[in-house]
Formats: C-alpha cells, sequence, structure tokens
C-alpha cells in the first residue's frame, strides 16, 4: 500500500494558533479573548443593503476583480483620504478578505529565493504566506516600549541591514496586529527610502487604519513621494465595519502589479460574494461621523479591557491602534506562554493568544499574550469575573 505524502512547504508551519484558541474556548465554554472578531452586531444599515442585494438577485459572479460599484467606491474612498489618485479599473481587485489579498499579492510578486523583510511580532498569516510564495522571509524586530507612554520601535541599522540584492518586498502592518503600532511618517519615510534604494516593494496591511487612539495618524505608505507606484496596499471591510465573516477585501497596486495579482486571485478564488460587494459599496460611503464613532468606541473598550488586565496583574503595553492588548506574563511564574494560555482557558476560563505564535522563533514570545478588545460590554464583565481567580 502506498503511503500518503504530503508538501515540503506544509511542514513548514503549523495550524493557525489564534484560530485553535478560538477552539478551545468553545470546548472549554470561555470567554473568547483571543480571536479578533467582534460578539456585536454589525450596523443595520450595511446588513440592509446586503439582505436588499441578494434580494435583488445580485447572486451570481461579479466581474472576477470587482464589482465596479465596490471597485469605485474604494478608489473614491482611498483618493478622498490619502491625496492619492486611484483608478478602480487599472489598480483596484476585491478578493475574499485581506488573507486572500495578502496571498494573491505575494504569490504574484515573488519568486523562490527572493526575501521578504516581514516586522515581528507580526500576524501569524505572514510567514506561512512567505511559505506558500516560495519567499525567505527576513525578521526585523520590534523592541517593546520601555514606558507606558513609548511605543513599540525598530532599530534603523537593523532594518537597513535586512535589505539585499535578494529583496522583494517588505510587509508593514499598520496599525499593528499584535502590538497596536502605528507607524510614525519618520518610520515610513525610512522604510521608503530603502524601497527606493534597493528597488523593492511596500505590502502594507492597512486593515485598521481607522481604529487608531490618542491622536495618533494613519500614513498610508502609498502617498510617501515616490512610493505610489511600488507600493501595494491591502484592506478589508471586515474590521471597519464589524463583518469579518463576509471575506470582502481588496488590494490598490499599479497596474503592471494589479494584473499580476488579479491572475491569482482568479484561479485561487474566482471572486468575492457579489451581494457583499454590494453592501460593501454602501459601507463605503458612510459620512466621516462613522469612522469618528467606531474610533471612539473602541477607546473606551481599550480602556476597560487595560482596567481588567491591570486589576489582573499583568503587564499591559498600551495599544495606539487596532483592537488587540499584548501584555508581560512573567510574574505569573509560568514556564511559557503555552503553558499558561491553556491554564487561562481550561482552568480560568479567558482564552488569549499565546505571544510565540507572532515571532518566528517561539522563545521570543514566551512571556507574552495577546487578548482583543471587539466585544461588548458583557464579554468583559464576564472576564473580569474570571480573571479575578488569578489573584
Amino acid at each position: 500500500m502506498s503511503r500518503s505524502r504530503t508538501s515540503e512547504k506544509a511542514s513548514r508551519f503549523t495550524e493557525s494558533v489564534i484560530r485553535e484558541m478560538t477552539r478551545l474556548a468553545q470546548q472549554h465554554g470561555a470567554v473568547n479573548l483571543s480571536q479578533g472578531f467582534p460578539d456585536f452586531p454589525a450596523p443595520a444599515d450595511i446588513k440592509a443593503a446586503a439582505c436588499d442585494a441578494i434580494n435583488a438577485d445580485i447572486n451570481q459572479y461579479a466581474v472576477t476583480w470587482g464589482a465596479k460599484p465596490l471597485r469605485d467606491a474604494i478608489a473614491a474612498d482611498f483618493t478622498r483620504r490619502h491625496g492619492v489618485t486611484v483608478d478602480a479599473d487599472a489598480h483596484v481587485t476585491v478578493c475574499c478578505g485581506s488573507t486572500e489579498a495578502m496571498m494573491s499579492t505575494m504569490m504574484a510578486i515573488v519568486d523562490p529565493g527572493d526575501e521578504v523583510i516581514i516586522f515581528e511580532p507580526f500576524y501569524e498569516n505572514y510567514g506561512p504566506d512567505a511559505v506558500l510564495s516560495g519567499a525567505t522571509p527576513r525578521f526585523v524586530t520590534l523592541r517593546e516600549p520601555a514606558a507606558i507612554d513609548a511605543d513599540w520601535s525598530f532599530d534603523p541599522d537593523e532594518l537597513a541591514a535586512a535589505f539585499n540584492n535578494k529583496t522583494r518586498a517588505i510587509i508593514i502592518n499598520t496599525p499593528n496586529n499584535p502590538t497596536g503600532k502605528v507607524f510614525t511618517r519618520e518610520e515610513l519615510q525610512q522604510i521608503a527610502a530603502l524601497c527606493r534604494q534597493w528597488d523593492v516593494i511596500a505590502v502594507t496591511d492597512e486593515i485598521y487604519e481607522h481604529i487608531i487612539y490618542n491622536g495618533a495618524t494613519h500614513v498610508t505608505m502609498a502617498s510617501l513621494d515616490g512610493m505610489q507606484n511600488r507600493t501595494v496596499t491591502i484592506n478589508s471591510l471586515s474590521k471597519t465595519f464589524s463583518v469579518t465573516g463576509w471575506r470582502v477585501g481588496w488590494t490598490i497596486a499599479p497596474p503592471d502589479i494589479a494584473g499580476a495579482i488579479r491572475k491569482v486571485h482568479d484561479f485561487l478564488t474566482v471572486g468575492a460574494a457579489a451581494p457583499l460587494q454590494a453592501a460593501g459599496a454602501m459601507a463605503l460611503g458612510l459620512p466621516d461621523t462613522y469612522f469618528q464613532g467606531l474610533a471612539a468606541s473602541y477607546q473606551q473598550k481599550r480602556g476597560r479591557l487595560l482596567r481588567i488586565l491591570d486589576h489582573a496583574g499583568f503587564v499591559c503595553y498600551l495599544p495606539r491602534g487596532a483592537y488587540y492588548v499584548m501584555t508581560d506574563i512573567a510574574g505569573f511564574g509560568f514556564p511559557d506562554d503555552v503553558a499558561f494560555a491553556r491554564h487561562l482557558v481550561a482552568d480560568i476560563g479567558v482564552a488569549a493568544v499565546p505571544g510565540s505564535s507572532f515571532y518566528h522563533h517561539s522563545d521570543t514570545g514566551r512571556t507574552k499574550l495577546r487578548f482583543c478588545f471587539c466585544k461588548k460590554e458583557e464579554t468583559f464583565a464576564a472576564a473580569e469575573a474570571r480573571l479575578i481567580r488569578l489573584q
């Protein structure tokens, strides 16, 4: 009998730790502060627009690279907010969420042997994305803040040393998951200068662009001098409109790269759900007050979770954006983050994500856990009551 065989590349990464923690939360009846999806309703107008589209029989394939109304809305929104002219027909590709957008981008621009620079801690998909596209990842460390009012930072010399003749792309996630770091204009300009020097493509994951705090400003890489034609901007409906299950994302890229992304996207997934694309076009046209209210709401939720975690004994790193809190757990005396996370979900009843899943060497994150705060008050109250048991 022949033995089944799997690919070498599939052996180079594990299943998602984040999604595993959600499964463990369900198994143990724990409060889920691990996976970053809201547990409160999506806006009623957006849901109604999706239902209207279904009832209007927008239920067949859209154009493979995105329905025209959504691509027009994406282009108009980006142009208005960032002052960068975007052509819906030449630049925009609608994908099945930002996850597929990133994978299609990587497969469109990377060849085996190319190197891709990734800041760590990183969103866990980026490592497997590099492997599946044939790239060799080069990691640059984001150093944790030394003070509560400081931000995660990178060493400019370490970053410069990561670039070489094999470097094809650099992935920048701002606002950042898991740290909450918002890259400053000065930091992005340093990265941009290196991209221009080494002829490197910047791939920016900007899915949390509207979720920022404390006067932080989101700067898109494509708006910097000389970067529009060497930047792929990735975004999605998921976080801004609390519809993570819709899986509607997109890329904005120079025409030659957009053409390659569209070919890969076509054969990966064909296209995103047509009625949800119609609803997305409506959502992107909401007034600025919606986006301002979103940030204000999450700032309140951030404060609520920080108070809970601080009272339970966690050392917290203040996020400037996104909806996650990275914490230090060294004071709890567990051997590593995985052991503590499993104790927390099974014995305390709260699920978080082990910090090691955000680093390429697991030892680096062994004293950290990530919690999310895209949750309703009942969820916070339940987590607070359970975390008291840690004292």
